[in-house]
């Protein structure tokens, strides 16, 4: 074989780059979002007279691939793509997350939902961009 002056061995590097960045991307993208959603967790209102299907235990992640519970907010079902999660409030039991995160005229707002994600976004991409580097240095 000829020499290519080491181009098939860059080739060889730069596709393997993208399938080692997915597969480690994959559970750090999960554990900041569970991060997030513990934050939301905390945050959001806690009424004792609430039967078992609360707000908090309908805070959930959904993985890539996967589908988000019905009527959860925002978006309703649907699924996950590839290298994203979705953290998402309600389900099928639980279907007044928006109405606690944005008031009505007889009830006042308690958000929990997007204050969370402001706190926890920062932290989560730069953990992030941390696994994507290591994969990629990992790879080589």
């Amino acid at each position: 074989m000829a020499n290519d002056g080491g181009l098939s061995s860059f080739q060889r590097r730069m596709r393997a780059i993208p399938k080692a960045a997915r597969d480690a991307v994959k559970p750090v993208l999960e554990r900041e979002a569970e991060k997030i959603a513990d934050t939301m967790r905390a945050l959001a209102p806690d009424d004792p007279a609430t039967p078992a299907p609360d707000l908090k235990s309908s805070i959930v992640v959904t993985g890539p691939g996967q589908t988000t519970p019905p009527y959860s907010q925002p978006g309703g079902a649907a699924v996950v793509p590839e290298n994203a999660v979705a953290i998402t409030a309600g389900n099928g039991d639980v279907r007044y997350p928006h109405l606690q995160e944005y008031g009505t005229t007889r009830h006042p707002a308690q958000p929990f939902f997007w204050p969370a994600f402001r706190l926890g976004r920062k932290k989560a991409v730069a953990a992030i961009k941390r696994g994507i580097g290591a994969a990629i240095r990992k790879s080589r």
